[in-house]
């Protein structure tokens, strides 16, 4: 029974796999990726202003995680804009979000039980998008495991490595955006999940790709639905980090800090001393006596 049930998982897992993205994943992916530009301070005043540069900053959020791998690889970064059918998909995703009549594509795709299903969706293509970069940068190094990693990660994080770059094509610049500096839960995850698959590829973890591509997945599904529902920003990585970070790479002393701080004090007091106290009446009287004594004379 055990055997039969194991067979039917691996069964499912291997047509799962095998599941074709393009169209319909591929078509979430843009929606919601999209939908997350709209969401940015100024990008709808932008698509009326530039709407070029609008379309521009769609496809980075659509195909920034290829043009980042290929640049990695030594590839030419607009490979990946060849594909006529992905380019124009995506091209009409963003003008039915920023220009369809009434916002009525808008309404629909980011009415919350739609749009749980579209992000659900991208997971999907996230998790191909990892196993893919890693497996395809096997293919060129065979024992390069950090250059599978990097590829995988990219492929899976998308444009949040690019955020900066797409910021400017906003004419925004916010440096302390950077996603290496404060990574959020997709791109933690992605670059969890690009180790997993990295450690399948080298043979080094005793799973089928399908079956790790389908666990992922649906781990990756759970997460994101359950975050975007509750309008939750807290990672699920959050307790095991908070538990291993401080053991291996330390914590911030607060003592370094309050040091620091109280000798800035200290510098600004020596630098502006006090100023010099307040005359009295008596004393303004009397030098003004003074001054008319000498005019006087």
């Amino acid at each position: 029974m055990e055997l039969a049930g194991a067979l039917q998982l691996g069964e499912l897992a291997a047509a799962f796999a095998a599941l074709p993205v393009f169209p319909l994943f591929d078509t979430a992916y843009f929606i919601v990726s999209i939908l997350y530009l709209k969401y940015e301070p100024g990008a709808v005043e932008m698509s009326r202003k530039s709407p070029f540069a609008s379309w521009l900053c769609a496809m980075l959020h659509c195909f920034g995680s290829y043009i980042l791998a290929d640049l990695l690889l030594g590839e030419s970064p607009i490979d990946y804009f060849s594909n006529n059918s992905s380019v124009i998909l995506a091209t009409a995703v963003w003008y039915l979000i920023f220009f369809c009549p009434m916002n009525l594509f808008y309404k629909c795709v980011s009415f919350l039980p739609m749009k749980l299903i579209f992000v659900a969706m991208k997971e999907v293509v996230r998790v191909r998008k990892i196993a893919a970069g890693v497996h395809h940068a096997h293919h060129r190094y065979h024992h390069g495991w950090f250059i599978m990693m990097a590829t995988g990660w990219v492929k899976g994080s998308g444009v949040a490595l690019m955020s900066n770059l797409e910021q400017l094509l906003r004419g925004v610049w916010k440096p302390e955006t950077n996603e290496i500096l404060h990574m959020s839960f997709p791109t933690k995850a992605s670059l969890y999940g690009t180790i997993l698959f990295t450690l399948q590829q080298t043979h080094w973890l005793p799973i089928s790709e399908a079956n790790l591509i389908f666990f992922f997945t649906m781990f990756m599904i759970v997460c994101k639905v359950f975050m975007t529902a509750t309008h939750s920003h807290a990672s699920p990585f959050a307790p095991v980090e908070s538990f291993i970070c401080p053991v291996f790479f330390g914590s911030v002393s607060s003592g370094h800090t309050s040091h620091h701080h109280d000798q800035h004090g200290a510098s600004h007091e020596v630098s502006h001393p006090p100023p010099p106290p307040a005359k009295s009446k008596e004393e303004l009287n009397e030098g003004t006596r003074k001054r008319k004594a000498k005019k006087a004379e």
